[in-house]
């Protein structure tokens, strides 16, 4: 304790005494709804004593002001108020302790009644009261006006059916805040889910289970109008079953800058079953036989077993002995694999559907190597909302096996002996007649000859039959030939063709013979001749020729590329954005089914100089899509008409990805016999440029102009409307800028996207507005705000915004439309007008010193009731020319002394504040020095928006003059004893009584004095013999002390600090100082003599401590005199012996050792005769004879003389 008050004496002496004691609470004011759950913190900081604070919370009711509502205490049980005591004792109010120094108030259930100006208080547990011991703050309780709405309903879904539920969110709330709005799903007993949510800063977020699928589009959240919030589920799922409902939150921005949550509302929940579909489906692979030869065609057919197979996806996978061969998408487009890429291009393979649920592998002519085992997998694919396709369940039926045998060796080569015949050889009774189907047939149409034999007779032979071709240019080759055994055997030129089954010859019934020739080709234009040769056996059995007739038929064949050319078509070559457009490629001429012709639509971007493929229709019917067509697959649809080979090709919703140039290219191809493709001609469009235009925009921004004044650290308002949109779906990005006379052009404040996304200009984070600013938008399209807290006066300026209207493409890609500038708003902040006012009233003090002095400074209204005073007390002292500081109240409590209070006054100055706007100076042990004209100076300190203070107003109170006088001497000695005779050697005592005193802190000085004439003294000095004279001296004696002055010699001085001063010379050691009570005060004269006689008188100082806590004399009194006369005994012998010490101790002392002795000699003889006889009469058992040392008592005075007695018993 001893250090802290050097330490704090140490800071007094330079003037700046620190804070201890600082009690925070949260700062106000804050905004709670009734019925909501509040905390408000406090703490304490710099104190004394135990680690564990103890705290008080009241209230001070708008009603009362005034008056102090005491709620609830960590220390005291009985502390509450009676409106408070239930609520107490049930818990809906209390204290939680966080730490020692830290707690929490918390009220349950918030009543209206509530509100006010909450104190923290904190009982002191310091050694002295320093700094502060509570704070407050405000609590505004407002009406709980969050409202949710939606329709309890119990819907029955199926699976993938989308769900649509809607939620209205409303309040009223006058003050500005924010919502947030959530769906979520709940299962029974199960936590609920959050589905979708939209945060206060406009954020859409989603829990872990439904995250993928919003950022697929599958589950979406749309404002609909200010109050409506609609939930889009787009493909439900099993797991999608439970509870929906919606819940939103009011949220609030606290001065401290977080945002509190004031309330929570849930709507009435709707109950979704979702009915799984039967998703599961069977598999299985046919085939028509396993055992084939080689060149012969094989067909596997993959044939699916589901419900809804029209309405569902599916992809199929065809393998050889574990390898892939081809995998069909959703969309129909194969994808072949290796070797078997090239066999479909070839023709000698194709994979295809040929309808939903049967997808087919046709291999058209097999190979040996074909041999093994075929199977097929389907996977069920779920499209997304984007038009990404995701995997399911997969299935696989059992494996085929199929084995290829070679071919047999009479198809190997034609036989040598047939030789052709030579025309006009024997004349014989047959007729040959050869028919065609067509004279005229379109390449790669069938062709079929047919050549019929008649006899005049009947038929005695066989008949050999070779069918010969006669082209344009008279080149005759032989197509096939049947031997009169019956065996066929191809020409050389056919022999390839006729392996593969394009051409065949069969002999239809007796005399009948047909050639086919399949896909037929331009080169089988011409004369096709039917040579028949009649065999009869001979005797010796050899064959012989009897007859041969020859008939030909002619063939015209059109080849398939005549007349081939493309047209391009469109009928909106300039379209808006969203709208559709067809495109149409016509194929001329019309060709049958069989002819395939494979159309891709081919695109050039604008501003790009490169066609690339968009999607193709290939020649066995299948799609397709470019590598770059990515963006097209979801909005285009290719159809190709049944009765024609013109494509169509319509896009939808249309965009500036879509904007460009389109041309149409048809190949056409021919069908071979070996199942191979041949392309025989391409031809390309014309080019269609097509325009996507955006749509002409509607915007309007409100054009008015405002002027707005206010004082600092109010809101400013800044509206920004939009009068009109050029869609009810269109999206804003409203950017605010300050204009400053002093710039040239706006600087930028704040931007919101389309997206409300929110970008802090350059100047709001330099200037310190980020942390003020907050956006809102009242309803889509209609009126945006942006409110700036606690306005400065440099945000003085004006105000517009720029609003940029924004689309969403087709493609999900946001555009600017258009832009427009508001009017301005022109903001003056100003600071507050001061109402500092202080109390004038001028007075006048006395006071007396060491007495304590209080001076109040009375502030009877100020600026704002967040102002922070500074009091500053000044004197002004006569005969100084100016004022001085005294001390000085800071804002943060901490007390600054002037040079001079801090040297002079030493620690009497206390500065408090008894009650809100009393500041009182207290000047303890006031001093006469201390007197002086006071008044207090106060400034009034205002916090700006930014958090600085700076200085409102100031002003000066009225004078106090304050007179400070020293007590007036009331002080009054008494002698209490009269005249007095003693004898000689007696005691006499000199008695000093204090009548009054000046005041009950004096202290008393006292002193006894002896006052005697110059003969008195000179008797005194005479030699002991001559007494002779002393009558003669004691006559003249009188007649002195009438005639002159007397002596005065000091007895004894007793300070008034009870130090006692060196005594007088003659009554050195026979004095003896009593006070026997606080104002009387005795000496008593011991050892009288003679020269002793005389007058003795008291003299008394009155002393008073100072201000400086030094004594000072105020007054001294002496008492009357007292006549002391001391008789004189006479000479006696007992004077004589006692006066001479010699003779002292030869009369009473040296007797007694030697008449010691004497008695011991004569005991030692005795003992001695008695041993002797003891020794003769020890069997007798007498006793020894003992002595016991004799009592001497004597005074230690002279006045008796010493007594020897021997008491009985001494000797036995």
């Amino acid at each position: 304790m001893q250090c802290l008050v050097l330490v704090l004496g140490c800071l007094a002496v330079l003037g700046v005494v620190p804070a201890q004691r600082q009690v925070s609470v949260q700062e106000g004011p804050l905004y709670r709804t009734e019925g909501s759950h509040i905390t408000i913190w406090c703490n304490v900081s710099g104190y004394q004593g135990p680690a564990e604070q103890h705290f008080q919370w009241s209230i001070y009711l708008p009603s009362a002001p005034e008056r102090e509502v005491q709620i609830v205490s960590t220390v005291d049980s009985s502390f509450p108020y009676a409106i408070y005591t239930q609520r107490v004792r049930s818990g809906k109010i209390y204290v939680e302790r966080v730490q020692g120094n830290s707690v929490l108030l918390h009220i349950t259930d918030l009543q209206a009644r509530d509100a006010g100006e909450y104190e923290c208080h904190t009982p002191n547990t310091d050694e002295r009261y320093f700094g502060s011991y509570s704070a407050k703050m405000n609590l505004v309780v407002i009406p709980d006006s969050l409202q949710t709405t939606a329709t309890p309903q119990t819907l029955h879904k199926v699976e993938q059916d989308p769900l649509e539920l809607s939620c209205e969110v409303a309040t009223e709330t006058l003050q500005h805040s924010h919502l947030s709005v959530a769906w979520l799903r709940q299962k029974g007993g199960e936590p609920p889910v959050e589905v979708i949510s939209l945060s206060r800063d406009f954020v859409l977020q989603s829990s872990s289970e439904y995250t993928q699928r919003q950022s697929l589009g599958e589950v979406r959240l749309d404002r609909l109008g200010r109050p409506t919030f609609r939930l889009t589920v787009f493909h439900l799922q099993p797991s999608d079953q439970g509870e929906f409902y919606c819940e939103a939150a009011e949220w609030i921005q606290d001065p401290d800058g977080s945002w509190y949550a004031m309330t929570r509302r849930r709507s009435p929940g709707a109950v979704v079953n979702v009915q799984p579909t039967d998703r599961d489906f069977a598999v299985r692979l046919e085939t028509e036989k396993r055992l084939y030869t080689a060149g012969e065609p094989a067909e596997f057919r993959c044939v699916l077993e589901a419900q809804s197979i029209p309405e569902r996806h599916f992809a199929v996978s065809w393998a050889f002995n574990s390898s892939l061969i081809a995998s069909v998408g959703p969309n129909a487009v194969p994808l072949l694999s290796g070797e078997f890429a090239h066999r479909e291009a070839r023709g000698q393979l194709k994979v295809g559907k040929e309808s939903d649920g049967v997808f087919v592998l046709k291999i058209y002519h097999l190979r040996q190597e074909d041999s093994g085992k075929y199977n097929c997998r389907v996977t069920e694919r779920e499209r997304t909302v984007s038009g990404e396709f995701i995997d399911r369940e997969s299935r696989r039926p059992k494996n085929i096996p199929i084995v290829v045998l070679p071919l047999n060796n009479w198809v190997a080569k034609a036989p040598q002996h047939h030789q052709l015949l030579p025309q006009g050889h024997l004349e014989s009774s047959l007729s040959v007649e050869v028919v065609s189907n067509s004279s005229a047939v379109l390449e790669g149409d069938d062709l079929h000859v047919s050549c019929s034999v008649r006899t005049a007779g009947p038929q005695q032979g066989r008949f050999s039959v070779i069918w010969q071709l006669l082209d344009r240019q008279n080149r005759r080759s032989n197509i096939v030939w049947l031997d009169r055994d019956g065996t066929v055997q191809p020409g050389a030129a056919y022999w390839e063709r006729s392996s593969f089954g394009g051409v065949q010859m069969e002999q239809v019934q007796r005399g009948s013979f047909s050639l086919g020739i399949f896909h037929s080709r331009k080169e089988d234009e011409g004369q096709y001749e039917c040579h028949v040769t009649e065999w009869v056996r001979a005797v010796d059995g050899e064959w012989q020729v009897v007859g041969e007739r020859r008939a030909s038929a002619a063939v015209s064949i059109t080849a398939l590329e005549t007349g081939f050319a493309v047209t391009a078509i469109s009928r909106t070559p300039g379209v808006t954005y969203s709208d559709s457009f067809d495109l149409q490629c016509i194929i001329k001429p019309h060709y049958p089914a069989r002819v395939p012709v494979a159309v891709t639509w081919r695109f050039q971007p604008v501003g790009t100089a490169e066609f690339h493929d968009l999607v193709t229709f290939t020649r066995d019917g299948g799609v397709q899509w470019g590598d770059r067509s990515s963006s097209f697959r979801t909005r285009t649809a290719i159809e190709k008409a049944a009765s024609s080979n013109n494509v169509r090709l319509s896009i939808s919703r249309a965009s500036d990805t879509e904007a460009g140039k389109y041309q149409c290219v048809a190949e056409l191809w021919r069908r071979n016999f070996n199942a191979t493709w041949t392309r025989l001609a391409d031809r390309a469009s014309n080019l269609l440029e097509i325009r996507v235009l955006q749509p002409v925009t509607k915007l309007q921004v409100s054009k008015s102009k405002r002027t707005l004044t206010l004082v600092e650290n109010r809101p400013i308002q800044l509206n920004c409307s939009v009068r009109a949109q050029t869609s009810p779906d269109s999206h804003f990005a409203v950017l605010w800028y300050v204009h400053k006379p002093s710039d040239a052009d706006g600087k930028l404040i704040l931007k919101t996207t389309h997206s409300s996304a929110f970008e802090y200009g350059t100047y709001a984070e330099e200037g310190g507005l980020a942390g003020r600013l907050q956006f809102e938008r009242h309803a889509p399209g209609g009126l945006f705000s942006l409110t700036v807290q606690r306005a400065e006066v440099s945000d003085s300026g004006s105000y517009y915004c720029h609003v940029e209207e924004w689309l969403l493409s087709p493609n999900y890609a946001w555009y600017k439309l258009a832009e427009e500038v508001s009017g301005r708003t022109e903001v003056t902040v100003k600071q507050l007008d001061s109402r500092l006012k202080l109390s004038q009233a001028q007075g006048n003090l006395s006071a007396l010193e060491t007495q304590q002095v209080q001076l109040e400074c009375v502030v009877l209204n100020r600026t704002g009731p967040a102002s922070q005073l500074v009091v500053e007390w000044c004197v002004w002292r006569p005969n100084q020319p100016e004022q001085e500081a005294l001390a000085r109240l800071g804002r943060d409590a901490t007390v600054h002394y002037g040079e001079q209070a801090a040297r002079n006054l030493k620690g009497r100055l206390h500065l408090d504040s008894p009650a809100p706007g009393v500041y009182r100076l207290s000047i303890q042990n006031v001093a006469v020095q201390d007197s002086g004209t006071y008044s207090c100076r106060v400034e009034e300190w205002l916090p700006s928006p930014g958090g600085a203070w700076y200085k409102r107003a100031e002003g000066t109170s009225g004078q106090t003059a304050l007179t400070v006088v020293r007590p007036g001497a009331a002080l009054q000695v008494d002698t209490v004893a009269p005249n007095a005779t003693v004898p000689e050697k007696a005691a006499f005592q000199l008695d000093c009584s204090i009548a009054s005193r000046s005041s009950q802190d004096s202290r008393f000085a006292v002193a006894w004095y002896s006052l005697r004439t110059k003969a008195r003294a000179q008797r005194d000095g005479r030699e002991e013999g001559e007494e002779e004279e002393e009558e003669e001296w004691d006559e003249e004696e009188e007649a002195a002390e009438q005639r002159g002055p007397a002596e005065r010699t000091a007895l004894l001085r007793v300070g008034p600090d009870t130090v006692f001063g060196a005594e007088g010379g003659p009554w050195e050691g026979r004095l003896r100082f009593q006070r026997l009570s606080p104002l009387l005060y005795r000496l008593t004269v011991l050892q009288a003599s003679p020269r002793d006689s005389g007058n003795y008188s008291c003299r008394v100082e009155e002393w008073l401590p100072g201000p400086q806590k030094d004594w000072y004399r105020l007054t001294e009194e002496e008492a009357a005199p007292v006549s002391i006369r001391v008789l004189d005994a006479g000479s006696t012998l007992q004077s004589i012996i006692c006066s001479n010490d010699a003779l002292f101790y030869f009369v009473f002392f040296y007797p007694f050792p030697i008449f010691g002795i004497l008695v011991i000699t004569i005991l030692l003889v005795r003992f001695k005769s008695r041993n002797a006889s003891k020794n003769s009469d020890g069997k007798n058992g007498v006793p020894l004879l003992w002595i016991k040392e004799p009592h001497l008592n004597y005074s230690p005075t002279c006045l008796e003389p010493p007594v020897l007695s021997i008491h009985p018993g001494a000797i036995d």
